[in-house]
């Protein structure tokens, strides 16, 4: 009797454990971020059921049997086939690996709110965690050359300016975190603000190819770059979770050694991220095979017993005064305090050691009297420092104005600086510039039916102050100099209001337009004017409206997707493009010009997408823009001169004027192809050309450059043996702002200035030891080329030896 009553009561607990599993949610994740993914296809064996995952990435089991074999499947993942039983013992997590082929991905960058990538008419590269990871990129300038569709131009090692689709600097737009990282006083010559990222702790990355003003306002002509950081990730049970990596690198091309650790605490409602990157870079160290002797570094200057001497190098292949340090700090909290609520902090800091400015201490002196001495015994960047405080609050609730709608409160503090002096010389230039950036942002997301609306605002202010001295290196005496913007207050606003809505039109049909308009101002005063300008004061007042249509075609069944996109953008011109006194080339000096205002991209867009279920698939992409009122530097004149003293040189007065068009197109394509069980092949290519209206070519237009990568992957193992190649710039082909920066450029037979083609051998290899413990290395330019990128001051490394470990706990 008792026995049976046991056999009962066993039965019952059996029966009442087994339907509460089958009636469980099983909640799936990205194996590589942690977040959960929706519309994930949860189906058994018999085909009997199926579920697909919310939002939250969680659907319920019910229904399902013990017996059942569950697949789990996704488009942009992996299928993983489980249990209950296994699902069980996991407690019902599931994470889950993206797929090689990366179709079907999810945005951001597009309108600021996820949305799957097929829906959006641009062109958008996404570059995800793994792929940043497996690169061992030293800088985000290298992160994004890494990802094969933008080009980069350094002038020096602490440098990396992006080119897009003909556009480059002041004219492609950064943002972090939501926030837009360009300021008033970003250049048209190339930048280096993308090294202040730390690529350590990026998350993602998103390039959006073609002008993104409608969302992202001024600057965004030839494309976007948008890097999400490292979240504060909160747990997903009532514990509190501690999770973390570090990690630790050599490179031997410049005998990099970097370490890097983030950790991150989180319950259900707090979160906390921290997370820190050390760097030291030493001198570059260039390849020996293809040698050309103009590349070499045979000589430079060291001041001794106060005294400028020409130093002979020890070895010509190594770019002598060319390494730097850098530091990058970040953390985050995070509060959520409900399901609808969510608010985080984030400080990001990023500080340098000097950046010697590399292309200017290898220029030759233009005195005939000594032709093989170095202009300059001088010439860095002081420390470039970067702070972002920024305030995201996202609530989700659905009314009359918004399903979903994000505010975003940020301030930047940049500061930089430049000193240069000439060989013998015992004056010292030097300029300091800071600018306090302050962003509002308010974006919002309404979806009526089929009809999903995008719309918010946005003000900018940026306050800029400019000083500079000249500095008696013997003495330590200074004296006032000629800043390089105007040394009194310096404002620039800019406010705006934008639409984007998108309207499935039919089955797999998808239609998109935008509007938006932004209002400038600036108000710039001049206090001490040592060149005698005839002016005092600069003012701009001026407005742009934008817009864009867009639409996409998915045929599922044969596997095809065709988009196409007309776009507009502006850029608004900032106190560089209209206040700026410097030397922008030997015997040239530009100075102010108030007289200008926005300039205007007006582009279109096809893009052909094929696949083959998921083993392969090759995208095409052709694109046309057309650059209305250009501004570009043009011969001016100065109280009636078209020439004066400038730095000691009698130089040719230019100026930034809006003057006529300019016209850029080009051709991109990419593909993969999975020749085996864990081997796959892909590749891209991008083509480019453009030139102005005196038949000119546009300066910011890349070579022709391509990669094509041999990929064996495995759940603990990846190799990757690749190639990259980029086209050659024949003389006649070569921008007229570089044909006389011939301490840059190879010389053909003519003695003319071209940059050459050249490729490289590659190999990379990733190996996960154990759960916690992940080896990489790389041999990057194994044939030891020697070469140097087009627009580039600084000669590219030779063969480099890469090392690294990384620890997660």
């Amino acid at each position: 009797m008792f026995i049976s009553k046991v056999k009962i009561i066993i039965s019952l607990l059996l029966v009442s454990y087994l339907s509460s599993a089958y009636s469980q949610s099983v909640i799936i994740i990205n194996a590589e971020n942690k977040r959960p993914i929706s519309d994930v296809l949860i189906f058994n064996e018999p085909f009997t059921h199926s579920v697909t995952t919310n939002r939250a990435g969680e659907a319920s089991l019910e229904g399902y049997r013990k017996q059942d074999r569950i697949i789990i499947q996704h488009p942009a993942y992996k299928n993983v086939v489980t249990n209950l039983q296994s699902l069980h013992k996991d407690n019902y997590k599931v994470m889950i690996e993206p797929s090689n082929l990366r179709l079907n991905e999810v945005t951001i960058s597009a309108n600021k709110w996820e949305q799957d990538i097929d829906e959006v008419p641009n062109e958008i590269a996404i570059i995800p965690q793994r792929e940043l990871k497996f690169g061992n990129p030293q800088t985000s300038a290298d992160l994004l050359a890494n990802s094969g569709r933008v080009f980069v131009q350094k002038s020096q090692l602490g440098g990396g300016s992006p080119m897009i689709r003909g556009f480059a600097s002041n004219a492609v737009l950064l943002v972090v975190d939501g926030v837009r990282m360009n300021n008033a006083i970003f250049r048209g010559g190339n930048l280096q603000n993308v090294i202040n990222i730390d690529p350590n702790s990026v998350e993602n990355a998103e390039v959006i190819f073609g002008p993104g003003s409608i969302i992202y306002g001024s600057d965004a002509l030839g494309g976007v770059m948008d890097f999400h950081t490292l979240r504060a990730e909160l747990a997903t049970a009532d514990t509190f979770n501690v999770s973390g990596n570090a990690f630790m690198r050599y490179a031997s091309a410049n005998t990099e050694n970097t370490l890097h650790a983030n950790i991150n605490g989180g319950s259900r409602k707090w979160a906390f991220r921290t997370s820190a990157s050390y760097s030291k870079f030493g001198d570059l160290r260039m390849g020996r095979e293809n040698n050309r002797d103009r590349y070499q570094r045979n000589f430079y200057v060291e001041r001794i017993d106060g005294r400028d001497s020409l130093i002979a190098s020890d070895d010509p292949y190594v770019q002598e005064q060319s390494g730097y340090e850098q530091m990058n700090f970040m953390q985050k909290v995070r509060f959520r305090p409900s399901a609808a609520l969510d608010i985080t902090y984030g400080l990001h800091l990023s500080t340098t050691t000097d950046i010697p400015r590399y292309d200017r201490l290898i220029q030759k002196s233009n005195d005939d009297n000594v032709p093989d001495t170095l202009k300059y015994a001088e010439w860095y960047y002081g420390p470039q420092e970067w702070i972002m405080n920024h305030l995201h609050v996202k609530y989700a609730g659905e009314n009359l104005l918004f399903d979903q709608a994000k505010l975003t409160l940020a301030h930047q503090l940049f500061k930089e600086s430049r000193h240069k002096r000439k060989f013998e010389s015992a004056s010292k230039g030097e300029q300091f510039e800071k600018v306090n950036a302050y962003t509002a942002n308010l974006d919002m997301e309404k979806r009526f039916g089929p009809h999903e609306l995008f719309y918010g605002f946005e003000y900018v202010l940026n306050d800029i102050n400019s000083r500079a001295h000249d500095k008696d290196i013997q003495t330590m005496t200074t004296v006032p100099d000629q800043t390089r913007y105007p040394n009194g207050d310096n404002l620039y606003q800019t406010m705006a209001v934008y639409g984007s809505y998108k309207h499935t039109l039919g089955e797999e049909l998808y239609g998109t337009a935008g509007v938006r308009y932004s209002h400038v101002l600036l108000n710039s005063n001049v206090d001490n004017n040592l060149m005698n300008l005839p002016v005092t004061q600069y003012k701009l007042n001026t407005g742009a409206l934008t817009g864009s249509l867009g639409l996409v075609k998915l045929f599922p069944k044969r596997g095809l997707r065709i988009a196409a996109n007309l776009s507009s953008g502006f850029r608004a011109p900032n106190l560089d493009d209209i206040a700026k006194v410097f030397d922008s080339e030997p015997g040239t000096v530009i100075v102010p010009n108030d007289n200008l205002k926005p300039e205007y991209a007006y582009n279109a867009d096809l893009t052909l997408r094929k696949s083959f279920g998921n083993s392969a698939f090759v995208r095409f992409t052709g694109f046309y823009t057309w650059l209305d009122d250009a501004i570009v530097r043009r011969a001016f004149t100065i109280n009636g001169q078209d020439s004066i003293v400038y730095d000691g040189e009698f130089s040719e007065v230019k100026a930034n004027i809006n003057a006529g068009n300019a016209k850029i197109y080009g051709l991109s394509a990419d593909a993969q192809v999975t020749l085996m069980h864990n081997f796959y092949v892909r590749g891209a290519v991008t083509w480019t050309t453009g030139d102005d209206d005196e038949g000119e070519p546009v300066r910011h237009v890349a070579p022709l450059f391509a990669n094509a990568h041999i990929v064996y992957e495995n759940q603990n193992l990846k190799a990757d043996f690749f190639m990259r190649y980029n086209g050659e710039i024949s003389a006649v082909k070569l921008a007229p702002s570089e044909t006389d920066k011939l301490h840059m450029y190879a010389l053909n037979a003519d003695g003319e200035a071209y940059s050459p083609a050249w490729h490289t051998l590659n190999f990379r290899i990733m190996y996960k030891l154990n759960q916690r413990i992940e080896l990489s290395g790389a041999v990057e330019n194994i044939t030891d080329r020697q070469y140097r990128p087009y627009s580039s001051g600084i000669v590219a490394p030779g063969r480099n030896i890469i090392i690294s470990a990384r620890y997660r706990f």
